[in-house]
């Protein structure tokens, strides 16, 4: 009588255990399987070589240059990530444009980084904050006072989100596409989705409200992510693609893991970020309409891109982490221009632009950082309220916490002009229209007053 296979049997012919070795060996002893037949049947679970990464960093481009000791050794930085990203075995080609800051530990695709990968999609290289972006609505000879009232009244900065009877109505047809993609249908995740929308979290998000340069109009632009829906949706990626990088890359960082675009996972996965894609445009939307409702204007125009996004041309997925398109293939519901804001005492940039060698159709996405925004407050001496004044003279600026947060302040960016002149030299967009600043309104320093800091200083006082 033949012997029956084991899972040792399995392990001395060197495949890894694991969960499918209970269902193969059953089969294989009901199938009576030996000889060729066996080896056959046994193909299906033989482990690939490990996929190594390129022995030397795929060449990007390099679309900033430095203008003080300080960029100097941001930029050395940058370009020290750059080439340990450009490792990873699925990119071919990247570049970098001149808001480049670091956003992680060497090897972490730097903001202002760009990161092309075949067959493969990348949650580490859109970060957390899925499809940031910002959306441009002009409502013409409105008086910008009245607009920015209005979006005060209804807009929605800090944590958490609305409460139940100041929620947004859900549009049905989103809802739909949640329930029936894999990574979003759950019930915490959907509960999140209601209650987030119509809200701009905090950190360098913004509602900014200014003048056409070219027109006069006044225009309302915000700027914001895909909030609590997209966090989710990030770590269920992180963990999707570690998975397959132990499998497949065990040398690949964590960070760059990736999801193979082929798989059930890569196409569920990506289907759930172009959902979330649609969120987020819509949670632009919500806010920009109730504007209008509130004051019973017409809106002259509207546009829109993100700019913190995974873009598909063919087999390949243009990573931007705080890129913004101008190639129109990236965007399949573009109506106009693209958007690049500066800091809230400069104006925000209405650009246009043709996809060159070294932008690979991307433009910057802001003025971005030199320092963390611990080393900026560091940095700053004097009271908080002669600082605002001081760097905000002249501009209707407004914390929705009440609280100023220094760390947003214009200082705490890139020098405008520098950002402007290295568009031009790069060829990274043309600006055709500025929207010049009248004020706006960001989450400011929310956990100043966090219910947590209240305890904490209570505690201190009592035990005195």
């Amino acid at each position: 009588m033949k012997e029956k296979i084991t899972g040792h049997d399995l392990i001395a012919l060197g495949f890894p255990q694991g969960k499918w070795m209970k269902n193969a060996i059953k089969h294989i002893n009901k199938n009576n399987l030996e000889g060729e037949a066996l080896d056959k049947f046994l193909e299906q679970f033989i482990q690939p070589d490990p996929i190594q990464l390129h022995p030397k960093p795929v060449d990007f481009a390099i679309n900033i240059k430095a203008e003080n000791k300080l960029e100097e050794e941001n930029i050395k930085t940058v370009i020290n990530s750059m080439q340990t990203l450009m490792k990873t075995p699925t990119l071919v080609s990247g570049a970098l444009m001149p808001d480049a800051c670091p956003a992680g530990p060497d090897g972490t695709i730097p903001v202002g980084g760009v990161a092309v990968a075949k067959n493969a999609i990348h949650p580490g290289m859109h970060s957390a904050d899925i499809c940031c972006s910002v959306m441009l609505t002009d409502f013409g000879k409105a008086d910008p006072k009245a607009i920015l009232d209005a979006a005060h009244a209804n807009t929605h900065f800090g944590p958490g989100g609305r409460d139940k009877d100041a929620q947004f109505k859900f549009p049905a047809e989103l809802l739909k596409a949640f329930e029936n993609n894999s990574f979003l249908n759950d019930m915490h995740m959907i509960s999140i989705a209601k209650s987030h929308l119509g809200t701009q979290g905090d950190g360098n998000h913004f509602l900014f409200v200014g003048k056409s340069k070219k027109t006069g109009h006044t225009m309302l632009v915000t700027h914001h992510g895909s909030r609590g829906p997209g966090a989710r949706l990030y770590d269920k990626g992180m963990k999707i693609a570690e998975r397959f990088r132990k499998d497949l890359s065990p040398d690949t960082k964590k960070q760059n893991a990736w999801i193979p675009f082929e798989t059930e996972e890569g196409q569920d996965y990506w289907e759930a970020l172009q959902i979330i894609r649609n969120w987020t445009k819509t949670n632009h939307e919500v806010l920009h309409n109730a504007v209008a409702e509130t004051l019973n204007i017409a809106i002259k125009d509207r546009y829109w891109n993100e700019h913190n996004f995974v873009f598909k041309d063919g087999d390949l997925f243009y990573h931007a982490k705080g890129a913004t398109p101008l190639d129109k293939k990236f965007m399949p519901d573009i109506t106009g221009p693209r958007l690049i804001p500066l800091n809230m005492s400069e104006p925000v940039l209405i650009v246009e632009g043709a996809t060159t060698a070294n932008n690979l159709g991307f433009a910057p996405h802001g003025a971005g950082r030199n320092m963390s925004r611990t080393q900026h407050r560091r940095s700053k001496s004097g009271t908080t309220m002669q600082i605002f004044k001081e760097e905000t003279r002249g501009l209707d600026i407004r914390f929705f916490s009440n609280e100023i947060d220094i760390s947003e302040l214009p200082s705490a960016y890139k020098n405008a002009n520098s950002v402007r002149q290295q568009m031009e030299e790069f060829g990274l967009g043309i600006v055709i229209d500025e929207v010049m600043p009248y004020g706006c309104i960001m989450a400011g320093d929310w956990q100043a007053n966090a219910p947590w800091r209240k305890k904490r200083e209570k505690d201190k006082h009592r035990k005195k």
